[in-house]
């Protein structure tokens, strides 16, 4: 059937279990990927595409380290697009629509390839821990199956409860039962857990829909792609989406069915993803508003079903087709399957370490919804980092941890530890205070040596990195070192409405004024003649744009991180006795006790604990 002793199991193939799994088994370990539907590995659950803001360089992070989830979302995708380019390069966000089926089915496929690698399909209904350290798993029909590590990825399963109108119905989505056992051991062993809401919109018909009603939304006019891997090429044909708009009239119609809704009747009492909010949400939290956006989503290259992005909804089933039918182009749709909400277990996430191993139960790690986020990316990044983190474990190696400036996957899970979250975590650019060191563009920089140091990034990838470092670096000297005579960039300048040079220049300098792009100096002879001599790419010369035109704003961070990181630098003890120190505030010693922060840094950070709390702690620690 399968070994019964593993270095590592992983209790879930959703994205979180995918990347886990694929992770463990890549750097060595002996991997169990245990699922109770092995035909929905990697399935996308909620909107057919991957990336977006912030969500763009999380997955360019997975990818840069040796993850699948980039490399997926290439094969599969139907559309790409950068979103934000009309603002600086920390903004940036790539975003592809994909093929719902195709990309669950490469995901099965790249899995099967991957060395170390089992699958089993059943369900997990209980925990083996002896003396403190997880050993193991139970399933429901009674097998017990031991690993020296386990990674929990359960997703929306926990105790799941569908809610459409006033039905309630078991399940952890739409025709899958829920997962029962995990919860209770769980809480017997002493953690804390909670529930929490996400909610989906329905599916229909595109046959049925009249899209010249709607505006047109193509993707980029020359497409970049997600991985920075030789593996995958860019998109040569693509697929539109479509956007319409809701009405006061469709908002009358969702108001008639809101005593039926199990949002208003307090059916459901767990708390929904503030920034993805239902229909029902937004037309009763901004009643002023008499139009919300609808994305029209196709769900693959030849399927005819169609995601109503924008439309969430847990309203009864005859309320969501009344109500969008009377949206432009919906006028005669045809469902193939209603909005629903559902209602899952997760445990506050500040019970785990930076690493995602538990508090309390040894070599056992959560990584996804379990850990209150949402979306694919968040859960992707933390089972990249779950998987890397249990396997190193296992083979009592130094734990693999990022920091704040080094990725928007460090930013996450530092804010999930710290400071906890009582509504599904999303992550935005704004959470990030390094956003400028932190692009799409430079995760490979950041962080394919690391990984290639801890045996997951491949020598390959490092010396493709290393090559783009290179050509960028010297394609900066150039700039720095030629100069560019008056009567050649003059007319570009002019053009442009920037003032003229009067005597020769350094290109670096000419280039760093406003409003000028690499296209302009690409009209220079010099510079076409040096990227036609050694043939750079797009990604080499969008990075050296990036260097010079910003190189300002990205000294001034690194030296803000810097600073920061003295305090990350110091390590509280783990049994730190906080009651020691009689100037700390009440609430800053219950903060501190509770959430044990590894360094000074995590403990700033704690919601409570003030500056001059961390000046006593300093003063304390002889610093």
């Amino acid at each position: 059937m399968f070994d019964r002793m593993y270095d590592v199991i992983v209790v879930g193939a959703g994205h979180a279990g995918s990347e886990a799994a694929a992770a463990a088994a890549n750097m060595g370990s002996r991997t169990l990927l245990i699922t109770m539907n092995l035909q929905n590995i990697a399935q996308m659950s909620c909107n057919p595409a991957m990336g977006g803001i912030a969500k763009g360089q999380i997955l360019r992070e997975i990818d840069a380290m040796g993850g699948y989830s980039g490399i997926v979302t290439d094969k599969t995708a139907i559309q790409f697009k950068m979103l934000n380019k009309s603002k600086g390069p920390a903004m940036w966000s790539p975003r592809a629509q994909s093929d719902r089926m195709r990309f669950a089915e490469e995901w099965r496929l790249m899995l099967e390839q991957t060395p170390n690698l089992d699958f089993y399909q059943e369900m997990v209904s209980g925990l083996i821990v002896e003396n403190g350290r997880i050993a193991g798993v139970k399933t429901s029909l009674g097998i017990e199956v031991r690993a020296k590590a386990v990674v929990l990825t359960n997703g929306t399963f926990l105790n799941g409860l569908i809610h459409i109108g006033e039905k309630q119905l078991g399940g952890g989505r739409a025709g899958e039962r829920a997962s029962t056992g995990i919860t209770e051991d769980l809480i017997r062993l002493g953690f804390d857990a909670g529930r929490m809401k996400t909610g989906t919109p329905p599916r229909v018909d595109g046959r049925s829909l009249d899209y010249s009603r709607m505006q047109e939304q193509p993707g980029d006019e020359i497409p970049e792609k997600f991985s920075y891997s030789d593996e995958t090429e860019p998109l040569s044909k693509q697929r539109s989406c479509h956007m319409t708009y809701t009405s006061p009239e469709v908002h009358d119609l969702l108001r008639e069915g809101f005593e039926r809704s199990p949002m208003f009747n307090g059916r459901i009492r767990s708390i929904g993803p503030r920034y993805c909010p239902s229909i029902e949400d937004k037309i009763n939290r901004f009643a002023d508003k008499d139009r919300h956006q609808i994305f029209v989503e196709p769900e693959g290259w030849k399927t005819v079903e169609v995601y109503v992005n924008g439309f969430s909804t847990s309203l009864p089933e005859d309320v969501q087709f009344k109500a969008l039918r009377s949206v432009t182009g919906f006028e005669n749709v045809k469902f193939f399957r209603p909005g629903y909400a559902i209602e899952y277990d997760y445990f506050p996430p500040t019970q785990l370490r930076h690493t995602l191993e538990t508090k309390l139960v040894e070599n056992l790690f959560f990584a996804g919804q379990i850990n209150g986020t949402t979306g694919y990316e968040e859960a992707a990044s933390q089972g990249l980092m779950a998987g890397v983190n249990a396997h190193l474990k296992v083979y009592e190696k130094e734990p693999f941890i990022l920091k704040r400036n080094e990725a928007y996957i460090g930013v996450l899970i530092d804010d999930l530890i710290t400071k906890g979250t009582e509504e599904p975590y999303r992550m935005f650019t704004s959470r990030a205070e390094y956003r400028t060191l932190l692009r799409q563009d430079n995760a490979d920089f950041r962080l394919t040596p690391r990984s290639h140091a801890i045996g997951l990034a491949s020598e390959k990838r490092l010396r493709q990195m290393e090559k783009k470092r290179h050509d960028a670096d010297a394609f900066i000297h150039f700039f720095k070192e030629t100069s560019v005579d008056p009567s050649e960039m003059n007319p570009v300048l002019e053009e442009r409405k920037s003032s003229p040079m009067k005597q020769s220049d350094k290109i670096y300098k000419v280039f760093s004024r406003p409003k000028i792009t690499m296209n302009d100096m690409l009209r220079v002879g010099e510079v076409k003649a040096y990227v036609e001599e050694n043939n750079l790419n797009k990604e080499v010369m969008d990075q050296a744009e990036i260097q010079v035109k910003y190189a300002g704003y990205i000294e001034k961070e690194k030296n803000n991180a810097d600073k920061l990181n003295r305090l990350e630098d110091i390590a509280i003890p783990g049994n730190f006795d906080y009651d020691k120190l009689k100037s700390l505030s009440f609430e800053a010693r219950e903060k501190l006790k509770d959430i044990r922060p590894a360094t000074l840094s995590q403990a700033s950070r704690i919601s409570g604990v003030s500056p001059s709390d961390i000046s006593v702690m300093l003063v304390y620690m002889g610093r």
